[in-house]
């Protein structure tokens, strides 16, 4: 296990040298002059060498490549230039990870037992109405866009229910259950986007393990099917559940940039559209390299739980 863990680290380092290397690379092949977008088509030569000299486009790319690397270790990528001019890069990338860690959690909560409850029910009613019904509606779901499942909430929802909140962001300093209230409709909108890919695969591998000889063993000793569930069936069947909510995490912490412009939130997807947009390297580089982390210690925790649940997974890992 310590190998496993110890290799996929070393992996993860690597992917995370090549999106160094990547992120280094934006401001130099961009087209246009960096400098002449931060500081503006009127700007004078002075606060053009001073906008370039800070963004280190005249140094080479190995120094910039190292000056970014140090970045990363220190967690100090400088000032804003134009995003939030003035402002340290890390206060705004510890805030919008902040707003969409609370909109990431509170959508997590929803969507993993829905999710996971329908597919439980359509692969115990498998082939019945129930299970056609609840598949083809997540199906459809699932076709929409999430921004445009934000536009028809606000239009069918927002507006004639007082309940639910056009803006995301609740005041500032409001409690825990009026941020929830705000946060309801974005909530629904990646529900409805996720409940029928995450219930299919839910739905799948339950099928798989219920036609499984141990499960069919487990029912022949006289177990009832709760016990069946609980003892062999949930460790295999949730499997490959674990894996995709993995892979997914990234997505909803970077991704959901159009569902965070349509309820004008500002987490960290909305932050890195505004840096592309107004050339704010600096945070648009910490940005990226926040949501590669996240990204990566997503994936390698859900390898780890999909090993604890399947002693056989850990019984290689351990002989590897």
């Amino acid at each position: 296990m310590l190998r496993f863990i110890f290799r996929r680290l070393m992996l993860a380092f690597v992917t995370l040298g090549f999106l160094l290397v990547i992120v280094t690379l934006i401001p130099n092949i961009a087209p246009g002059d960096p400098a002449r977008k931060i500081a503006g088509g009127t700007a004078s030569p002075e606060r053009l060498m001073q906008v370039t000299e800070s963004l280190g486009l005249r140094d080479s790319v190995l120094t910039q490549l190292s000056k970014l690397a140090k970045s990363v270790f220190t967690l100090d990528f400088g000032d804003s230039f134009s995003v939030a001019a003035g402002e340290p890069v890390m206060s705004l990338v510890w805030t919008s990870l902040g707003n969409s860690a609370k909109l990431v959690i509170l959508a997590l909560l929803v969507i993993v037992p829905l999710s996971v409850l329908g597919g439980l029910v359509t692969a115990y009613k498998k082939d019945t109405w129930i299970d056609r019904t609840i598949i083809n509606v997540g199906i459809a779901f699932s076709a929409i866009p999430d921004f445009v499942a934000g536009v028809f909430l606000l239009a069918f929802l927002a507006v004639p229910v007082d309940f639910f909140k056009v803006q995301a962001a609740a005041p500032p300093g409001s409690n825990i259950l009026i941020q929830i209230q705000h946060l309801l409709l974005p909530v629904i909108a990646v529900l409805m986007v996720y409940f029928g890919y995450i219930a299919r695969v839910t739905r799948a591998g339950t099928i798989t393990a219920l036609d499984s000889d141990y499960a069919r063993t487990a029912f022949m000793r006289g177990l009832s099917l709760p016990q069946v569930f609980r003892k062999h069936i949930a460790r295999n069947a949730l499997q490959p559940t674990v894996a995709v909510l993995g892979t997914q995490l990234g997505y909803l912490f970077g991704g959901m940039v159009a569902l965070e412009r349509v309820f004008g939130y500002q987490g960290v997807g909305n932050l890195i559209l505004r840096a592309v947009d107004r050339a704010d390297y600096p945070v648009l580089r910490a940005g990226v390299l926040a949501v590669a982390v996240i990204y990566m210690l997503a994936t390698l925790s859900a390898d780890l739980l999909i090993a604890y649940m399947n002693p056989r997974t850990r019984q290689s890992l351990g002989d590897n």
